[in-house]
């Protein structure tokens, strides 16, 4: 996927994290990476928003952290498609989530339009409970630097992997659980008078729910699908000289309690 527009987009951001502890990214590599990324389209700032909300949820709760990151009209796609997040945010209360029982996540990949005002993100969760899967958000920017969150969704892994077992390890021996990689990809600005084309035709299977969202410069998309067998499909396209590409593509099933 990293052609030539490589060279000009943030394909090359590298972030290391403890999959454990999102929040223990060390914060030097995050001002570093801002300080080398071009304009306003910076993927470390989602990064770093990113872990500022995960420490957020473990002091504070999940719900009530939601709340104080998420950006107008934000959206939770569950078990029934999307709804409005404060609503149900709301109706499920801020206590009982905070602390070390918090659900854990860290982003892998993020995703901008070339003016920065939009960026979806993908990586992995862990509930306290140890049932792990894959999630994606959509960020909007509400200023110059700050982002907030406007349509979440997430699920299991389908089967889920079996837990390692860490004891066998021969003494003296440091094991690291996992360490994410967060890659940044940034849409191409299109040179002063060269026309944008626009992002391939979608068709959608059956009628089922969906829907799709366009940055404002044009340049990144990111879509939506309920279907019918219960699967929640999201993916984000985003313009670059070879053309538009998909950077993230997740379908994700729901787990078996309500969510």
């Amino acid at each position: 996927m990293l052609k030539l527009f490589a060279a000009i987009a943030v394909s090359s951001l590298l972030l290391s994290a403890c999959v454990g502890g999102p929040s223990r990214m060390p914060r030097d590599r995050i001002e570093r990476a801002l300080v080398g990324a071009p304009g306003l389209a910076q993927p470390s700032r989602v990064v770093a928003t990113e872990l500022e909300f995960a420490r957020a949820a473990k002091t504070d709760g999940l719900a009530s952290a939601s709340l104080d990151f998420a950006g107008p009209n934000a959206v939770l796609h569950g078990r029934n498609g999307p709804v409005p997040a404060r609503l149900a945010l709301a109706a499920s209360g801020t206590a009982g989530d905070a602390g070390t029982g918090a659900v854990d996540w860290s982003p892998r990949a993020v995703v901008m339009s070339c003016d920065g005002s939009l960026a979806v993100s993908q990586g992995r969760f862990r509930e306290p409970s140890g049932v792990v899967g894959n999630y994606v958000t959509v960020w909007q920017r509400v200023n110059d630097t700050e982002y907030r969150w406007i349509y979440d969704v997430a699920g299991p892994d389908v089967p889920q992997p079996p837990p390692r077992n860490l004891s066998d390890a021969p003494e003296g021996i440091i094991t690291v659980e996992a360490l994410d990689s967060v890659q940044g990809f940034v849409a191409i600005c299109p040179r002063a008078g060269q026309g944008l084309t626009r992002p391939p035709e979608v068709t959608a299977i059956g009628q089922q729910p969906r829907g799709e969202i366009t940055s404002r410069d044009g340049t990144l998309r990111w879509r939506w699908e309920h279907r019918a067998d219960g699967t929640k499909y999201i993916a984000a396209d985003y313009f670059t000289a070879a053309g538009w590409e998909t950077a993230i593509e997740e379908g994700l099933s729901s787990p078996l309690e309500d969510d």
